[in-house]
């Protein structure tokens, strides 16, 4: 009789939970850690790291570091596929989701209303968040010219625009300032000098 070898269970490789940085010469030190503390990527990676830990296990830090900078850059180099994906997945994400509150919905209905009123609000809710989530997608594949429309002066009779001055501000502008002329019948003098008012510079200490 033989013994059956059992296999040895492979070790689980640990993850890399280190972020490596690269000196460069123009740079000091602080200056790229600040530069990595205060970056949308790493930021970022950090947080979906915590959020997929439940479902998908810890990941490698370096590794969804690198992914999560390839993304970017398909962004701004006008690749929108990766966009497109994700909104096209949330978008069926959130319909099973509306299907599902409707389901329950519609079980508690007639018997337990409380439950069936709630059910059904996070249902339009996921089907309000879907139908969005659709709207944006369309715009990205076909986004809306821009148009710029003159604006125009429409009359539905005789239209008469004149340019010109009024007469009646052409009096007021002709009018002598009074004040600057007179003063109880007298005419201001420009020449007298007003007396100086001093100012003490001392100054008291504070208590």
């Amino acid at each position: 009789m033989t013994a059956k070898k059992t296999a040895k269970p492979t070790p689980e490789k640990v993850k890399n939970n280190t972020l490596n940085i690269t000196q460069e010469d123009n740079k000091s030190k602080e200056r790229q850690y600040a530069e990595l503390a205060l970056s949308p990527i790493a930021g970022n990676i950090i947080t979906a790291n915590l959020f997929a830990k439940g479902t998908l296990g810890e990941l490698d830090l370096p590794e969804t570091f690198s992914v999560m900078k390839e993304e970017v850059k398909k962004v701004q180099d006008g690749d929108l596929s990766g966009i497109e994906a994700t909104l096209t997945a949330q978008a069926i994400t959130l319909d099973k989701i509306f299907i599902e509150m409707a389901r329950r919905a519609a079980s508690n209905m007639g018997e337990y209303m409380p439950a069936m009123e709630t059910y059904m609000k996070l249902a339009l809710k996921a089907q309000t968040q879907c139908r969005t989530t659709l709207q944006t997608l369309a715009e990205i594949k076909n986004p809306q010219p821009v148009s710029f429309v003159k604006q125009a002066n429409i009359s539905h009779g005789p239209q008469q625009i004149n340019n010109s001055v009024s007469p009646r501000a052409e009096e007021i502008k002709k009018q002598p300032n009074e004040l600057l002329e007179h003063t109880h019948g007298e005419r201001l003098d420009s020449r007298t000098k007003s007396e100086a008012i001093g100012i003490n510079s001392d100054l008291e200490a504070v208590g």
